[in-house]
């Protein structure tokens, strides 16, 4: 059962991947990697909150497994995030390189922690 919880959850993670990363290409062009960004900082975000409601005994178990392994574990883009970096310095594009690497590592963890301050104000506790 847990491993129907994963497949199912990644699917659902790499389809919402998909259509993001291809919205915000789309809107924002191909220059900078501003879908892998956004999916990285909102799984980021995302995650501090379901484990902030599994810490409080709020999230059940197998929901946990479901949300933080399966659709956040399909949906957040580390893997992409490396070749991206690495393509951008590649192309000589050593600011942009810094600047995805720095930005994804402070806003990532800046996400996780708001998700954790959001289930606190949400709960009163």
């Amino acid at each position: 059962m847990n491993l129907l919880l994963v497949v199912l959850g990644g699917g659902i993670g790499a389809g919402s991947r998909y259509l993001l990363g291809g919205w915000l290409h789309g809107q924002l062009g191909n220059d900078f990697p501003w879908g892998t960004f956004a999916v990285n900082a909102l799984g980021s975000l995302m995650i501090g909150l379901v484990f902030g409601l599994a810490q409080r005994g709020s999230l059940p178990p197998a929901a946990t497994l479901f949300l933080a392994v399966g659709v956040l574990g399909g949906f957040t883009t580390f893997s992409a995030f490396s070749y991206e970096t690495m393509r951008l310095l590649a192309s000589g594009s050593i600011g942009a390189s810094l600047l995805n690497v720095a930005g994804q590592f402070a806003v990532g963890l800046l996400a996780v922690y708001a998700g954790f301050v959001a289930v606190r104000g949400l709960t009163g506790a």
